[in-house]
């Protein structure tokens, strides 16, 4: 690995431990040159599938994109980067089970509207209002009272589970 400061071509890995829900690596490494210290995340590259845009058109899955619309519905949020790059993570996952070669970008706004609501539901409503293109009040009246009906995500990150999961 290239140290970013000093461009030298040696590093040396001073720790290493899992991140994000084990599905990346992050190494704490120092340049062997300059001695600046950085931190890397290894990941496994998943073959994304082609996406299939409503105009009929195909183009590449682009992670920065859903990341972006993510960010935006989020913004001044109380969800923290890790809770986002969980998020992330699943929708990859996902989208890598899904064994297509392509997909309707429609499924990819389905998965993060999931994974939204989960997190936060201002966010959820955020991105459900320029997603689902609402056209009226009352449609958008209709979304709000269903997730009137369930927890907050923060009232089922506080609740304690009556089993253990571990036990499993």
């Amino acid at each position: 690995m290239k140290c970013p400061f000093c461009g030298a071509p040696d590093t040396r890995v001073v720790d290493s431990r899992l991140a994000n829900e084990s599905n990346q690596v992050r190494r704490r490494r120092e340049c062997v040159s300059c001695a600046a210290r950085f931190t890397t995340y290894e990941a496994p590259m998943l073959n994304m599938p082609m996406v299939i845009k409503n105009d009929g058109s195909r183009d590449s899955f682009d992670e920065q994109r859903v990341r972006n619309g993510m960010m935006r519905s989020l913004e001044k949020r109380p969800v923290s980067a890790e809770q986002i790059e969980d998020a992330m993570s699943h929708i990859k996952r996902q989208l890598a089970a899904l064994d297509a070669r392509e997909i309707p970008s429609r499924k990819i706004g389905e998965l993060v509207m999931r994974e939204l609501q989960a997190l936060d539901h201002v966010a959820y409503i955020r991105f459900a209002s320029v997603y689902l293109s609402f056209e009226d009040l009352s449609s958008f009246e209709e979304v709000i009272k269903r997730l009137e009906a369930e927890p907050t995500p923060e009232m089922q990150r506080r609740q304690v589970p009556l089993i253990d999961e571990q036990d499993d």
